[in-house]
């Protein structure tokens, strides 16, 4: 899987995510060709596509993230595969896919809902979640896979929590979110169209039962107000179409950025016996720890922009309309700014990491993702005395999202009740 021609490794293939982040390759890309140009072969029964710049240095990266008039996410979107240019103005209603000033103002808006102190309200929710998800874990007799049985269920319930989704309507959102983010992998095979081309979930006909439960929600809170985030937005000046994307990317972004970080980072720490004693005995600080886990781990694996004008990258020359690729596992493990970077570290400091983007697209929900990430690390450490693997963890087949479809593991005593 390199291109024969130029022998430049290929990172646009997600079945070899699906064994892990491959450092070898990025680590090439880093020092040999920084910017990269990758092929977009039919791969899984997606169609072949024009090729794209993969950008794997930090510096890059980060330019990259920062710089909307040269990047755009507006364009051709944030996905690596191009959408059907019939669904580019639907797809571009989502804040995601919007740059400034449009975004910003989107960005306003919908920051309301995500105040500290709303936020906050949500710890000691989440901390008994937490509990309750870890002692039914303890229950198993000690071994379990902690994706099935604690961190698809807590990523999911704490977000349904924030957002004010009912109890018997949760499901629906798991649903939603295997739909979009698990499109590539074999275990979630693709819907097709009448000749047989799978379909590109975000499209409109693919999203339109839930865009209909979000009117039907946002109606509700309008007539039921309460302490969430549907019942601001639908309190707001956003209009329908807006409402609809918004609630498109809380779903979806706000449930899978907690759903692939947590048993990312718990297996990181069952795989470095040494920081994880580290950990449990109190050596090092939970933000420091969280966000060192976040590094080794990112949810997300890249992000797509649009060269808007010809320019050049790290030498490269670009020219506009070219894809331009981000990697973010690869920038958080560049030798130029991380020292031994594929050591697991629960105290670096600082830690630049890019785990939530950089720029104007800097994940808005990302204080609520750390406190969920601090609350679970910390109930783990109460609940047993370490964690061992017993097995192989299986991963998405995924070139964006960095997922784990099961992790097992044994859980050490002592096993303490739930205070």
């Amino acid at each position: 899987m390199v291109h024969e021609s130029s022998g430049v490794p290929d990172v646009f293939d997600p079945r070899i995510h699906a064994a892990g982040i491959p450092h070898d390759r990025f680590r090439a890309l880093r020092d040999r060709t920084p910017v990269a140009w990758q092929r977009e072969p039919e791969i899984l029964g997606w169609p072949a596509g024009p090729g794209f710049w993969a950008v794997t240095r930090h510096a890059d990266v980060v330019r990259v993230l920062k710089d909307p008039d040269t990047y755009s996410s507006c364009l051709g979107a944030t996905q690596i595969r191009d959408p059907d240019p019939a669904d580019l103005p639907f797809i571009r209603r989502m804040m995601l896919n919007q740059d400034p000033p449009g975004h910003h103002r989107l960005r306003r808006l919908v920051s309301r809902a995500f105040t500290p102190g709303r936020i906050e309200r949500f710890e000691a929710t989440a901390r008994e979640r937490a509990r309750q998800l870890l002692a039914g874990a303890a229950d198993g007799g000690g071994e379990v896979d902690l994706v099935r049985v604690v961190t698809d269920d807590y990523a999911l319930l704490n977000l349904t929590d924030l957002l004010g989704v009912p109890p018997s309507d949760r499901g629906l959102l798991h649903t939603w979110t295997e739909r979009v983010i698990a499109y590539q992998d074999p275990d979630e095979p693709p819907a097709l169209d009448d000749g047989g081309r799978p379909v590109n979930p975000r499209s409109p006909a693919m999203l339109a039962d839930m865009f209909g439960y979000a009117q039907e929600l946002a109606a509700h809170k309008r007539a039921h107000p309460a302490d969430d985030v549907m019942s601001v937005l639908a309190t707001s000046e956003l209009a329908d179409a807006e409402l609809e994307m918004f609630f498109f990317l809380l779903t979806v972004a706000g449930n899978d950025t907690v759903r692939s970080a947590a048993p990312g980072g718990l297996l990181a720490l069952a795989e470095d016996p040494d920081e994880q004693r580290r950990w449990w005995t109190g050596g090092v600080a939970t933000d420091t720890a969280v966000d060192e886990l976040l590094r080794v781990h990112p949810p997300v694996l890249s992000f797509r922009r649009t060269a808007t004008v010809d320019t050049a990258l790290a030498g490269q020359p670009i020219r506009r309309g070219d894809k331009v690729v981000v990697f973010h596992a690869s920038a958080n493990h560049d030798e130029r700014v991380f020292p031994d970077p594929h050591r697991l570290d629960l105290g670096r400091t600082p830690n630049p990491h890019v785990s939530f983007g950089d720029g104007p697209h800097v994940c808005l929900g990302a204080h609520f993702a750390r406190l969920q990430l601090r609350v679970l690390h910390e109930e783990v450490r109460r609940a047993c005395g370490g964690l061992e693997l017993a097995g192989e963890p299986r991963r998405l087949v995924s070139n964006f999202i960095n997922g784990l479809k099961t992790l097992p593991v044994r859980l050490r005593g002592p096993i303490a009740p739930p205070a």
